[in-house]
């Protein structure tokens, strides 16, 4: 059910301190860092990500928090904007390929009624 989530942070210096070595004893490493965010996981999948609360849209006071759900199909993504946009929430990004998470990564992002940042991804690429 659940890929992958995200939680912003207030100190991003000791944020990545804390959590590099807590999740080392659990046998989690970094897999991507990409400045602002960091995936945490392993073998080179993160499933648990923290981002800069001070970089961009995050920052506030009311910060929202990144979930992405598992979706068995491109055309599962597909539904799944399509409801969530129906239902009147805000459309964030379209179903399409992100070739900058890897090669195949197909995923669709939606705010939910409280602002979060939801999404649908499907990992074995685009539609046929």
């Amino acid at each position: 059910m659940i890929d992958h989530f995200g939680i912003n942070c207030s100190d991003w210096t000791t944020s990545q301190d804390f959590y590099d070595k807590v999740l080392h004893v659990l046998g989690f490493s970094r897999q991507m860092d990409v400045g602002v965010s960091i995936g945490y996981g392993t073998g080179g999948k993160p499933t648990f990500w923290i981002s800069d609360a001070g970089a961009g849209e995050a920052s506030g006071p009311n910060r929202e928090v990144h979930i992405a759900f598992t979706a068995n199909s491109p055309e599962d993504v597909q539904a799944f904007f399509h409801t969530a946009v129906a239902l009147g929430v805000e459309p964030l990004h379209e179903p399409r390929l992100w070739p900058e998470y890897h090669p195949g990564y197909y995923g669709a992002f939606v705010r939910d009624p409280d602002g979060n940042n939801v999404e649908a991804v499907f990992h074995g690429g685009g539609p046929a």
